[in-house]
């Protein structure tokens, strides 16, 4: 399993507008093939913090979410909502556990 695990910065009085698009993009990611859980969330204490969490079945599922017809329309509409500080990784992991 593939997960991605990061932050955004948005400045909190554009969140608002970013905010549809970024749905579009969330609901778009999990409906791909392989993709186990594609979601972002505002931190609450930090509100202009967008924390983004992906799960993916292989690197290939990945690699295919980069060439979707949405990750085009979201790499186009990334400079209009104020995003910045992206920090990103990727991570290998099993399949987890229960805690």
């Amino acid at each position: 399993m593939i997960i991605v695990m990061g932050t955004v910065r948005i400045a909190p009085e554009g969140l608002a507008a970013a905010r549809p698009a970024m749905a579009r993009m969330v609901a778009a990611s999990n409906s791909e093939d392989g993709c186990l859980l594609y979601a972002y969330s505002q931190d609450l204490v930090d509100p202009g913090l967008v924390r983004i969490s992906e799960r993916w079945r292989d690197r290939e599922a990945l690699k295919a979410h980069f060439a979707t017809p949405h990750m085009g329309e979201w790499r186009q509409v990334i400079p209009t909502l104020g995003i910045s500080d992206r920090d990103l990784a990727l991570y290998e992991a099993n399949a987890g556990e229960p805690v």
